[in-house]
């Protein structure tokens, strides 16, 4: 894998161990293999690890398939996948309602996961899980395209800085817009279920604004601040609201679970643009 990054014009000046290991969260395994092969360039010389780097300086990075630990997966089919967004490190696609996010047995191949890898294989690139949907959920989901850009992803999300806005349609009439801050944890009685535990479950808030209220549902928009195992639907069902749809928190049959990412934004972790991706029509 050869990665070329230009700085950006906001990058700090920082040696090049720091931008590897601060800024791209590079392992140290790898790091020490770089070092030693003598795998990283700057504007197309050799770099020593002390030398300083600032914005506009052209990165080079060369990284041996044995540098990461990669889990084959099953090819499912290219045809499914309905790209949003893609450049050399990321992909964002629409992910159908009915699709699980990835395999949980190693024979399966029918998941976005398979289908995403047989849609980069002619490119000999390889999709590595950054968050997932759940299978009843459709929209935008992000990918990584290769493992050197998965932790940056990875801290992005867990800093929060990761936003993902989602539609839904809820059961019954909301009266206005609401913050939902109540702890999310497993069902003991049902494994497939979470449930509200303020004792023992994890922190999950919820931002709910409605959108428009029809004769018996109301349409809303929901932003995670959290990203709890099917946090939206337990927090809609904890309100005696459940998603239209939902299989597991209400008993009212629908054809899908009302349930919908509808927008992503996020800072490019290389060329610090502002991405904005939508996935239309969405569910009105």
């Amino acid at each position: 894998m050869d990665f070329t990054i230009t700085l950006p014009h906001t990058q700090k000046t920082m040696t090049i161990r720091e931008l590897l290991e601060k800024e791209w969260l590079v392992p140290r395994k790898v790091r020490h293999f770089l070092r030693t092969r003598k795998d990283v360039k700057c504007n197309g010389e050799v770099a020593m690890f002390h030398q300083e780097v600032q914005a506009g300086d052209q990165i080079s990075l060369h990284l041996e398939e044995s540098d990461y630990a990669y889990q084959e997966i099953h090819l499912g089919l290219a045809k499914f996948i309905d790209v949003l967004y893609e450049d050399e490190h990321v992909i964002i696609v629409n992910k159908p309602a009915g699709c699980k996010t990835h395999p949980n047995q190693p024979n399966e191949t029918d998941t976005l996961l398979n289908h995403l890898a047989a849609y980069l294989a002619p490119k000999a690139q390889r999709p590595y899980v950054v968050h997932r949907l759940d299978k009843e959920t459709s929209g935008a989901i992000l990918f990584a395209k290769n493992p050197f850009v998965l932790p940056i992803l990875g801290r992005l999300l867990e800093q929060k800085r990761i936003y993902r806005r989602y539609q839904a349609v809820v059961h019954g009439l909301l009266k206005k817009d609401c913050t939902i801050h109540q702890a999310i944890g497993r069902d003991r009685h049902d494994r497939r279920k979470r449930i509200i535990d303020p004792r023992n479950g994890q922190e999950a808030v919820t931002y709910v604004t409605i959108a428009q209220t029809l004769k018996n549902t109301t349409q809303i928009y929901c932003v995670l601040d959290t990203g709890r195992t099917h946090q939206i639907r337990v927090h809609l069902a904890s309100l005696g609201h459940p998603l239209v749809g939902d299989p597991l928190y209400q008993s009212k049959p629908a054809p899908r679970l009302m349930l919908h990412a509808i927008e992503m934004h996020f800072i490019h972790p290389f060329t610090k643009e502002k991405m904005v991706v939508q996935a239309l029509p969405g569910l009105w």
